[in-house]
């Protein structure tokens, strides 16, 4: 009996210190995964509009962005993975977030992960094991389509999707995909979208508001990114955002039609 009593009391105690921290007034809670530092930038502004609103807002980056320097004299590798996660840091500060969690995966190698059973599992438990802690009632992150096309964002959108469509303990089903639309990809690249990459406009039925206050949070945070954006890249990306979203952030719910005004409540 006695056996039994102190399994159950570290049964408890582990089951405890697994379990969220209880949610602030009772605050809802939203998680943005994607695959590198930066990436949140295609929801930033929803991300800052629900921070605003006492939303408990988490991001989890799946890479340690160490093979993103092509706009940084700081060499790839660990030291650039240190910045970058630096950058992640601030910039989920100037979105009203909370500290990012970092799972360090090896950047640009994730596309690989679909023909490796093993790795794949480990990036599909990390994932499975963060969302589980943090317990959001809603989901974002890339469609598909990866955004840009880009291998790592792909599998990481793939990850996620197959969590939620099997209904993984603690994962939500609200999910819901971001996108960048051409006037953003052509800011960013001169050569715009590669083709076949920007969503048809009638999937994008949720459609998020927010103010002003939310786009400057929005380019403060991409501003944070330092090694991936010089100034004047986050100025003309950001006046292009403006434009194209005019304060109504366009997604796509991945497992319904049907679409709303708010992350968390059907229409």
């Amino acid at each position: 009996m006695r056996a039994a009593l102190v399994s159950l009391g570290v049964a408890v105690v582990a089951a405890l210190q697994a379990a969220p921290a209880p949610a602030q007034n009772g605050s809802k809670r939203l998680a943005a995964v994607f695959a590198h530092p930066d990436d949140e930038g295609s929801v930033a502004p929803v991300l800052a509009r629900y921070a605003r609103e006492g939303v408990q807002v988490s991001l989890v980056i799946a890479t340690d962005g160490a093979a993103g320097g092509s706009q940084t004299t700081i060499p790839r590798g660990p030291e650039l993975a240190r910045a970058r996660a630096e950058e992640a840091r601030c910039a989920a500060s100037a979105l009203g977030a909370r500290p990012p969690v970092l799972l360090g995966f090896p950047d640009g190698q994730l596309g690989a992960y679909a023909d490796d059973p093993v790795r794949l599992f480990a990036l599909t438990q990390r994932i499975h094991e963060e969302v589980q802690k943090l317990q959001p009632e809603a989901l974002l992150t890339w469609g598909p389509d990866g955004g840009t096309g880009h291998p790592d964002h792909r599998l990481v959108s793939a990850v996620v999707t197959q969590l939620v469509r099997t209904g993984a303990p603690g994962v939500p089903e609200r999910l819901f995909y971001g996108s960048l639309p051409a006037e953003v990809m052509k800011a960013m690249n001169p050569r715009g979208a590669p083709p076949l990459l920007i969503p048809q406009a009638k999937l994008l039925t949720m459609r998020v508001a927010f103010t002003p206050a939310d786009a400057e949070a929005a380019r403060r945070s991409m501003a944070c990114h330092k090694t991936q954006f010089p100034a004047e890249a986050v100025e003309r990306v950001s006046e292009a955002a403006t434009r194209a979203w005019n304060g109504v952030l366009l997604l796509a719910p991945a497992l319904t039609v049907s679409g709303g005004t708010d992350l968390f409540r059907a229409p």
